[in-house]
């Protein structure tokens, strides 16, 4: 660090208690009074370089002896800043270097330590040193920076601070991957293996890769957060700093100084709220330093702000901007992150906000483009131009494009289900929410449903008090034929699920086994309970089918079924006759539709287990 050193003399002051004076021969014929202590000292050499002194004395009593004057109590810089102003008027040595010469230079402003009382003032010299050495050196205007938070008012209306972050701002911008610069580099050795959550350390490559790029982030870093925000304010406008490096210098500000873990109880306990509200506003500031561009900073980090924003309460805004970026990158999210604890009490996590996030990523333009029409006469392809070249690069590059996002649907879609199967044990989550949930990712994100199916089934044994139309509700949305086989095995036993879905998994399930030649799954209890009320309910439930107007084709029972359930013909038909109850039973109102659909069950898959069936009779012959 640079210093300059003004005066010539030895120091002669000496303290007596609370009393400061000269070794002189004269007498003192000046009495300061600042905070507490008097400075016994000469008119002379401090009247000609002070004009405020000069202006106080005329103001205040003479007394015979000495005069007395009062400083006030808001002095800047105080007694520390106070003292090298009048040994400088003694012509005793003084140091200035950055950790001083911001409460010097406002302390010889109160003063009016000006050329106008005389020339090469301290004034002057103050200046001369601050622009040629202090703003050229990187550690040294970082220390003055920080020293400006003790005289906000003083360093804004002389300057100082602008100049510093201006000076600051010049070196990131003219240096921005010059490692000598950072002292924070040097004064650790050169090492950098402290991650940003405060983890272990980083391969050596990690370790130069980032101090080559980010040398400054964490110098910067230790500024406070109204500097900090001017400061990274005036890099961004600068436009040579990567918005990625400009998203790890927020990422490495946030991890030093939002709350962690060991602070949130300190917050819940904040009676009066100012560590809350500080929080609050940092954390709001480095929101709105955020790059505009995607993937500037990590969905991982971007998740982070949004689990601080809900426990400091942050503003609708702030926590809607963070919705927002997540939602654009959500394929890069875990599940983990996505957990983030709702504010409000209600449920286990803030379910709303990750709808969302979920409705933000799902409104992206992310639709394969449609092909442009191919024109097919002879001349138009001859005279071919530039620009349909053009159009058709730029068409490709959508589709590139398109495919990418395609892919990130079905991550997204992954996603979802695990964070379904999560958020499903909290027996306070309202089934409207789980529901909207698994509809908000099309069909054709979901590769297999086996995620879902597990997220289902947590639900249904987490909230045991659902009714049988809630429970059919909720396994709307499940495609039993996009289950594996050990998901249709554990769905076929599954006694939670209602029964019209066993009954599709069952088919699913044989239709695949028929095919592969494998076996297939047991019944299961309630299955086997209601067939083995056959005969007892059979002639009711005839005659409630028989009631309706609904026509089944002959000979579509069996075509229900293939080799692998017992009795094709009576198992099956008792099925649908219990479904049938089932229909009748519920809130005790008969609707037609749904009996009409029930009666015709057999009609819709009969293409494919006719075939299914030929198949196996086929197979049957062979073998006789």
């Amino acid at each position: 660090m640079k210093f300059m050193k003004l005066g010539s003399k030895p120091d002669t002051f000496y303290t007596a208690e609370a009393v400061r004076s000269v070794t002189s021969d004269v007498s003192y014929d000046l009495v300061i009074q600042l905070k507490g202590y008097k400075y016994l000292l000469h008119k002379f050499p401090l009247l000609s370089k002070c004009l405020r002194l000069q202006k106080l004395c005329t103001e205040s009593p003479d007394s015979s002896t000495h005069q007395i004057i009062q400083l006030p109590s808001d002095f800047p810089g105080g007694v520390e800043a106070f003292e090298p102003c009048a040994k400088f008027c003694y012509g005793i040595t003084i140091t200035l270097s950055a950790y001083n010469i911001v409460a010097v230079r406002c302390a010889a402003e109160y003063l009016q330590m000006t050329e106008e009382a005389e020339k090469g003032n301290l004034i002057y010299k103050i200046e001369v040193f601050l622009n040629s050495c202090i703003l050229q050196g990187w550690k040294d205007s970082i220390v003055t920076l920080q020293t400006t938070k003790a005289f906000p008012a003083w360093s804004e209306d002389l300057g100082i601070t602008s100049r510093c972050i201006e000076a600051i701002a010049s070196k990131v911008l003219t240096h921005p991957l010059k490692t000598g610069l950072s002292h924070s580099c040097s004064r650790r050795g050169g090492r950098d293996d402290v991650s940003c959550n405060g983890g272990g350390g980083v391969p050596d490559s990690a370790r130069h890769k980032n101090l080559s790029k980010g040398w400054w982030a964490e110098d910067v870093a230790e500024l406070g957060i109204d500097l900090y925000w001017r400061t990274m304010v005036a890099i961004k406008s600068g436009g040579r700093v990567p918005s990625s490096l400009i998203g790890e210098a927020l990422q490495i500000y946030a991890s030093k100084w939002l709350p962690t873990k060991q602070v949130i109880p300190e917050i819940n306990s904040d009676v009066s709220g100012e560590k809350t509200t500080k929080y609050r506003l940092l954390l709001e500031s480095i929101v709105s330093l955020l790059p505009a561009e995607k993937g500037a900073v990590s969905c991982s980090f971007l998740l982070k702000l949004l689990r601080a924003a809900n426990l400091l309460n942050a503003s609708s805004s702030s926590k809607m901007e963070l919705a927002r970026r997540v939602g654009l990158q959500l394929e890069e999210a875990n599940v983990r992150d996505l957990l983030i604890p709702s504010s409000i009490g209600e449920t286990l996590y803030d379910v709303d906000l990750f709808m969302t996030i979920l409705e933000q990523f799902m409104s992206q333009g992310q639709s394969p483009p449609t092909s442009p029409p191919r024109t097919k006469g002879r001349f138009e392809r001859r005279t071919r131009s530039r620009s349909a070249e053009n159009i058709d690069l730029e068409f490709q590059e959508s589709r590139r494009s398109s495919s990418a996002s395609h892919s990130s649907k079905l991550k997204v879609a992954r996603l979802v289900d695990r964070y379904l199967q999560e958020i499903a044990h909290d027996p306070k989550l309202p089934l409207s929410n789980m529901i909207a949930i698994a509809e908000a990712i099309p069909e054709f994100a979901r590769i297999d449903h086996d995620d879902l199916y597990k997220a289902i089934d947590t639900y249904l044994k987490a909230h045991p008090e659902l009714t049988k139309s809630e429970r059919k509700r909720l396994c709307r949305v499940l495609n039993c034929k996009k289950l594996s086989m050990e998901a249709c095995m554990h769905a076929a036993q599954n006694e939670l699920l209602p029964l019209r879905v066993v009954v599709q998994v069952l088919f699913c399930e044989q239709a695949r086994a028929t095919m592969g030649g494998g076996k297939v799954t047991d019944l299961p209890p309630n299955i086997k309970a209601l067939l083995a009320t056959q005969d007892d309910d059979a002639s009711r439930a005839d005659v409630k089918l028989c009631t309706t107007k609904t026509k089944t084709i002959p000979g579509t029972e069996d075509q229900w079924s293939v080799a692998g359930l017992k009795s094709p013909k009576s198992n099956l038909s008792t099925l649908k006759m219990k479904l049938a109850e089932d229909e009748f039973q519920e809130n005790g109102i008969v609707k037609a539709p749904k009996l009409k659909n029930l009666c015709a069950i057999p009609s819709r898959p009969k293409r494919m287990f006719s075939k299914l069936l030929s198949m196996n009779k086929n197979g049957g012959h062979e073998k006789h």
